[in-house]
This record gives C-alpha cells, structure tokens and sequence, in this order.
C-alpha cells in the first residue's frame, strides 16, 4: 500500500463484521459494508466514496450497501457468483441469525460484476479480484499491493464456515491452497471478522493451511 494510502475500519452489526476503507488520493473504496450504511458514510464524508465492493452475499457483509450507495450514489460490485445472493441476503439468513437490526436491507442490483483478474482502481492502489468460492458460490478476495481484503475465507487461526447455503468444504480447501500460492507471505490479510494477520503467520500455525 502506498505510503500516503490509508485504511479506516469499522466494526459493524450484531456478527461485529469488520467493514474497511481504503483511501488513496482523496478516493475511497469501502469493503464489506454489512450494516450501518449511513453511518459508515458520514465517517467518510471528507473522502470521495468512489466503490462499494462485497467480498460475499452474506447479510452481515452486505446489508449496509444500499444506503451507502443512497448517500455516496457510489457503484456497487461483487462477484457474479453471490450477486443474486446478495439481493435475497437477509431471506437466506433469517433461519440461522437475528436479521431484525432495523438499518439492514438486502442488497440491490449491482451496477458491476467481478470475476477473476478484474481490477479496481481506487486513488493510486489497484486491487486484484481473485475468485475464492467455498464460504459461497461467489467470494472473492481483493489482493493489492502488500494487502488482501479475504472476508470470511481465511481468519487469523481458522478458516470460513461451510455449513450454509451455498458453502463447500472441499471447494474451500481448493480456495485455500490456491491462495498460499498466489498471496506473497509478508501480505496482511484484511478478514471479515477478527484480527488482521499475515499470509506467513497462517501458512505457520494455521491448521487449515497446514
């Protein structure tokens, strides 16, 4: 990351998702805005919110974009596989977590779609989309420049479940071992929930990894 890049975090809803904002040049791109949408926004109203991208369709990572989007008029993207789970988010997940937090709506229509190797451009940072199904149909990771957005694939210690619609043990343990691979060591793996860590320190102690 450039040394005039920054990163806000903000730790939202009632899973305590980590919603990130990575500011480059007086343009901010806003990851896995899963509750809180408006207030997210007036956090960031000395930036311009140039994107809003979703690492999966999950509720709790997707369930404040449309009112960062009313307020931002920032495009929204995700990968194509979890779009439509995106629209349906809260629907998937009511039978499994409290969904009645009053400021969570699904997800609307995205205006891009993003598969592997597409690149966002945000200020001077360029980040890399690398399909990681397995949580669901449609994860992704977003890869820059010594820093990795993973949402729920990869935590420091442990791994993304696959008990839900749409997860895939084995899927996930292909996504895994691919992204030892195409990750450089030294880089900081951003996670859904939970404390940041580096693609080295799990590669060490990580039994999912091992």
């Amino acid at each position: 990351m450039d040394e005039h890049s920054t990163l806000r975090q903000f730790v939202v809803g009632a899973i305590q998702t980590n919603c990130y904002a990575l500011v480059s040049e007086g343009e901010c791109l806003v990851v896995d805005p899963g509750a809180a949408g408006a207030r997210i926004a007036d956090e960031l109203s000395d930036v311009s919110v140039v994107g809003i991208v979703a690492t999966h369709g999950h509720h709790d990572h997707v369930c404040g974009v449309a009112a960062l989007k009313r307020v931002t008029g920032a495009p929204y993207l995700i990968g194509q596989n979890d779009a439509k789970r995106a629209q349906r988010a809260l629907e998937m997940s009511s039978h499994v977590f409290d969904v009645s937090q009053s400021d969570l709506e699904d997800a609307p229509a995205p205006d891009r779609v993003l598969s592997e190797g597409d690149v966002i451009a945000v200020g001077c940072e360029e980040l890399r989309v690398i399909d990681a199904p397995g949580h669901t149909e449609g994860g992704i990771v977003l890869l820059g420049d010594g820093i990795a957005f993973v949402g729920d694939t990869l935590f420091a210690g442990s791994c993304g479940r696959t008990d839900l619609v749409g997860g895939d043990h084995q899927t996930l343990m292909r996504t895994l071992e691919r992204l030892k691979q195409v990750i450089p060591p030294k880089t900081v793996l951003l996670c859904g929930h939970g404390p940041a860590t580096t693609m080295e320190q799990e590669m060490a102690t990580n039994p999912w990894l091992s």
